[in-house]
Parts: structure tokens; sequence; C-alpha cells
């Protein structure tokens, strides 16, 4: 079978997940996705990607390959949604943030498929960006999903065979990503409250590319709040797996829920920061 004439079921088609089908398609690749209770914005971002709409089960029938790219905290259940449908004998793409112990777990929800750890690093492949896609696991199945994209703006690389380690590599990096927005967000707050803010700032300027010269980017922190918490969450498990303390990212996903009422929200950084100084005292 051609790469083009594989066909890949996209579960779901989000801005990351649109991107990449859309990416897919520019190679001649049918990119199958389900509508069913899906948003109106959802609906549009895979029809601008050119992505052909199919009912749950219609899709999985006709899949060579699922890519499932959704929000950490649904990973499992969407696998096993996936597995109630009986995928066999193909390759199960678990291309979200979640911790190898998880990536396990989803691979014995799928015991007849192959399940491709992966993991994405970078923004979603538009307006030139080139995000990576890491793999790991069979060869034989990491070499075709590396395939499909060739050519394209997102690149791959693979890790070795051992299911997990695309998934560490993410929750390594993004740990440190995502935990330091939220520090700068608290840092910048506490100075601000103490009529210091500017001060801060001028400080942390004399450093090349720290997060507290990017305040601009707290109300984003805050839309993807939802998305992020559940990712540090399993970067806590990760942690504890290599035997260090957890409590940081716990803490810093606890912190990103005090920002629930900012999904998706374009807020200024006062109304950012508003939503942050509710969270409730600790103990």
């Amino acid at each position: 079978m051609t790469e083009s004439a594989t066909t890949v079921a996209l579960l779901h088609p989000g801005s990351m997940g649109a991107a990449f089908g859309a990416q897919l398609r520019t190679r001649g690749i049918t990119v199958l996705w389900c509508p069913d209770g899906r948003s109106a914005a959802t609906r549009q971002r895979a029809d601008d990607a050119g992505l052909e709409p199919a009912p749950f089960s219609c899709l999985l029938d006709r899949a060579d390959i699922v890519l499932s790219l959704c929000p950490p905290a649904a990973a499992e259940e969407l696998a096993a949604r996936v597995a109630a449908y009986g995928f066999a004998e193909r390759t199960y793409v678990e291309a979200n943030a979640v911790s190898p112990d998880r990536v396990e777990r989803i691979a014995a929800l799928l015991p007849d498929a192959t399940v491709v750890d992966a993991a994405v690093i970078g923004s979603p492949p538009v307006g030139g960006k080139t995000p990576t896609l890491y793999l790991s696991g069979d060869p034989s199945r990491t070499g075709a999903v590396e395939r499909l994209f060739a050519g394209t703006d997102v690149r791959t690389r693979t890790l070795g065979v051992e299911a997990g380690a695309a998934s560490a590599l993410k929750l390594a990096y993004s740990s440190y990503q995502k935990a330091s927005r939220v520090l700068a967000a608290f840092s910048y707050a506490a100075a601000q409250a103490h009529g210091v803010g500017e001060e801060l700032l001028a400080i942390a300027a004399k450093r090349m590319g720290s997060y507290l010269t990017e305040i601009d980017y707290i109300p984003k922190t805050a839309a993807r709040a939802w998305r992020w918490g559940p990712e540090l969450t399993d970067a806590a498990a990760l942690f504890r797996d290599a035997g260090l303390p957890d409590e940081m990212m716990l803490a810093a996903s606890a912190a990103l829920d005090g920002w629930g009422a900012a999904r998706d929200a374009d807020l200024t950084v006062e109304e950012a920061l508003a939503l942050l100084r509710r969270l409730p005292p600790e103990g």
C-alpha cells in the first residue's frame, strides 16, 4: 500500500489535529474524522483542512492508521472507545501528552493493534511552522508514520523501539516549558501586587529569553490552562517514576485549575491575573 492510498482516522481535529490532517491532505492522503457531538468550530476546522466526515464505526472500519490527537485527559477514554469497535491488525498512533504508564495502559486496551507512542513538540504546522512528531515503537510501524509525513511541514524523528520514550521526552520538555509559564505569571502577579511589576520586568529583561519578559503570554496561558493541567499531572507521574519529587508539577497543575473559566477565552493581561488571584489559599 502506498502512502497516498493509506486512510488515516484523525481523533480529533483540534487546532493541532486539523493542521496535521491538512498536511496529510497535501499528499493526497484520505483523512477521516467523526463530527458526532463536535462543536461548530471543530467542524469548520475539519472542513477547512479538507477532512472527510464519517460515523465513528465507519471511520474505524476504513482506517489503516488512527492518529489520536486530543486533550490528554481524554486519551484513555478515546482509546477504549476505539477498542470497543474491535480495532485490530492496524496502527494506533497515541500522540497525546500523556505519561509512559498511560501509553502502556492504552496499548493494553488495544492488544490486537500496534500502538505507536508519539509526541508533538512545537506549534501546529501552519504559516511555515514545523513541529516535530517524535515516535517510538515497532520500527515497521514508526517507519510507516514517518513516510506518511515525508515532504510535509511535520518533521518526524524516531527515538527507538521502547514504547513510552516519545511521551517521556514530551513531558520532560513540557514540564519545564509549561510550569515556567505558570511560574512567570505568578511572579509577575506578586510583583505587580506590591507595585514593583515594572522593576521585575526590567530585571528579567537583562536575561535573554526569560518568560518573565513575555507578559502578553499570560492570557494565552490562562486560555490553555484546561489542557495544560492534565498534562502536568502526567508529568508528575513521570517525575515519580524517575525517583524525583512530584510536588512542583502537581502544584502547577492545581494552579491551572484556577483558570478553568478562561478556557479558550480572549482575555487581557489584567483579566487573566484577576482570575489567577481568585485561587483559593493553600490549606
